[in-house]
């Protein structure tokens, strides 16, 4: 598949008002941060900052393409009719932020119907931008990305996760994370979904697995996966979605074993 000149320039958008909103984030982490609000308890927190991004990236949206529709994590929907969607994450890994940890990210992906076409992934402490169009292959910093081929051995898989806000899932999650300990070389968890699905579509992780991100969570970085070459999966959990990342050639594998650990149904 060739990337359509317009999935390109949904692609050049999303770069630059992405890159708007982190440079804002930046500025506002420099300032000090409030707390502005709770989402599913009290340590799910909302900043000020996460707001005023989304908000700049709305705007930005909507006066270059006035008839799209927006979905975004801290505003109410936006239906259009071009039929083009804007998904928007202002800051992925909000506690990260919060804390001074470089792990966060602004995530900006725009859809036909609910099929990615274009997203970027920008983490400015990190100095990393990801990218891709549909059909286009996916770029860190303007370099090709390509997944890593983990080979047939588990053991030596090193894989990450992250955890949810709530108390009775996150205990579930952690015997799961338990079980997986013992199956591959390690486990990480650096908290920003984008930025660990991201990491699989550069080969610096071999699978990752999460019950609880939302779409725009991974929806930009979930294409970058893709055209890096890995398969991205979302299966209903048993209290949310559940998110699997893994390179082609071992993704089966990889959602098998995650379903036996109980990080995803079988």
């Amino acid at each position: 598949m060739v990337a359509s000149p317009d999935d390109l320039e949904l692609l050049d958008l999303a770069r630059a008002v992405a890159r708007e909103g982190a440079a804002l984030a930046v500025r506002m982490r420099a300032g000090g941060i409030d707390v502005a609000d709770t989402k599913s308890s009290p340590t799910d927190v909302v900043t000020r900052a996460d707001r005023a991004t989304e908000d700049l990236l709305r705007e930005r949206i909507l006066a270059a393409r006035p008839d799209d529709g927006i979905v975004g994590e801290e505003g109410d929907d936006v239906v259009g009719g071009s039929g083009v969607r804007w998904v928007l994450d202002p800051i992925d890994g909000t506690v990260n932020y919060l804390y001074g940890l470089p792990h966060w990210a602004v995530s900006v992906a725009a859809a036909r119907g609910d099929e990615v076409v274009a997203g970027v992934v920008v983490a400015p402490v990190l100095g990393r931008e990801y990218a891709a169009a549909r059909g286009a292959g996916a770029t860190r910093d303007g370099e090709p990305l390509a997944v890593r081929e983990p080979g047939d051995d588990e053991g030596t898989w090193l894989a990450a996760t992250g955890f949810s806000y709530g108390r009775e899932l996150r205990v579930r999650q952690g015997r799961g994370v338990a079980a997986l300990l013992g199956r591959v070389r390690d486990v990480r968890r650096a908290g920003s979904c984008a930025l660990d699905v991201c990491a699989v579509a550069e080969g610096a992780l071999d699978g990752y697995v999460e019950e609880g991100p939302h779409w725009w969570d991974h929806a930009a970085a979930g294409l970058v996966a893709t055209e890096a070459g890995a398969v991205v999966s979302v299966v209903a959990g048993p209290s949310a979605e559940v998110v699997v990342a893994a390179p082609a050639s071992t993704h089966a594998r990889w959602s098998a074993l995650v379903a036996e650990c109980g990080l995803a149904p079988s």
